[in-house]
């Protein structure tokens, strides 16, 4: 296995610390931060360079809240600084592990995402009799830092590179609390691992592909599943002898006891695929494909909430047509042109 050296210098370069700027401001130039950071974008840059350099950097301090849709999760927002340094990791390191993920991996990877997601696991589903769907409980809050490390020393061996990559996992803020035993531990192992990564990292996001990384290859080689999807947590096994997937599942499980995870007890299941099965916000059936309930719900709140925002003059037509334009686009990759005719028929957005 080819590891990588040298890759310091190039992550400390100036030009790579304005590219990682520019993709950290993206979307967010108005913000206070922002902008008092690019009024001296030039020696802030070299100030921060000269941290990484003497390994003198310190993160600031993350910004957390809670959401509770799809489900109540921790996010953490990292200061503007340290998302640069974030994405001036991601630029160098990144392309050596693109290399390395499998096809069918779809989440936080450039010209993936969920719409080409959806279209292959319809595509596997349909052309399968049976799916084995798992979801890895409190996936985020269990990755170990200590597991994570190594993973990324099978392809790193740049000592600087590892400094800053270990500095920002050690350096993540707490997460939700999780308590899970394992073959080998004694009553204080689990309070005495360092595990859980920031949602809302981009290092997060990327690291977590890394983490499950050798999984994948796993499935693919050791347990020979032609059809096999994942996007970041949820992942999916198709085929059409249901007593080798429950076989399969019983692999997964004992393999992912080296990695420190659990599967989600409900959310994995063996199954027909003709039943239909939920992935990322869409039902997927034999002859179409539906909004699932609780999705539509979502959307349908979050539209009255921009009804009332923009009546109260909080938000603009544009930021408006924005929003909807995206939801379209996203409604379109399922059989819902009635349920678009319904909903944008009765929409009004008036001021008052």
């Amino acid at each position: 296995m080819k590891r990588y050296r040298n890759l310091w210098n190039q992550i400390i370069d100036y030009s790579n610390l304005l590219s990682a700027a520019k993709k950290a401001q993206k979307g967010k130039r108005f913000r206070d931060s922002v902008l008092s950071f690019n009024y001296n974008l030039e020696n802030e840059l070299f100030q921060l360079k000269i941290e990484l350099e003497t390994q003198t950097y310190k993160r600031g301090a993350y910004k957390t809240f809670t959401i509770l849709e799809p489900k109540p999760r921790i996010i953490s927002a990292a200061p503007y600084r340290d998302r640069i340094v974030h994405h001036a990791i991601h630029n160098i390191i990144q392309p050596i592990f693109e290399r390395t993920f499998i096809f069918d991996s779809y989440a936080n990877r450039i010209g993936f995402g969920t719409h080409r997601a959806l279209r292959r696991f319809t595509k596997f589903a349909r052309s399968s009799t049976y799916i084995l769907q798992c979801d890895i409980k409190k996936y985020f809050a269990s990755i170990d830092h200590e597991i994570l490390k190594n993973l990324v020393k099978h392809k790193i061996k740049c000592v600087d590179t590892l400094w800053l990559i270990n500095k920002v996992i050690d350096n993540s803020n707490p997460q939700e609390l999780v308590i899970e035993y394992f073959p080998g531990d004694n009553l204080l192992t689990p309070t005495q691992r360092r595990r859980g990564l920031p949602i809302g990292n981009l290092t997060s996001q990327f690291l977590s592909n890394v983490y499950l990384n050798e999984f994948d290859h796993f499935i693919k080689r050791q347990l020979k599943i032609e059809k096999y999807i994942r996007y970041v947590d949820d992942f999916a096994l198709f085929g059409e002898d249901k007593q080798a997937l429950a076989e399969s599942k019983i692999a997964i499980e004992e393999y992912l006891t080296q990695l420190r995870l659990n599967l989600h007890p409900i959310k994995s299941q063996l199954f027909k695929t003709n039943h239909g099965a939920n992935f990322l916000g869409f039902r997927i059936l034999p002859d179409r494909i539906r909004v699932r309930t609780e999705n539509l719900k979502r959307s349908r709140r979050r539209l009255r909430r921009m009804q009332l925002n923009y009546t109260q003059g909080q938000i603009t037509q544009k930021k408006i047509s924005q929003s909807l334009q995206s939801w379209i686009g996203h409604l379109k990759h399922g059989n819902t042109w009635r349920l678009r005719k319904k909903i944008f028929a009765t929409i009004a957005f008036v001021r008052t």
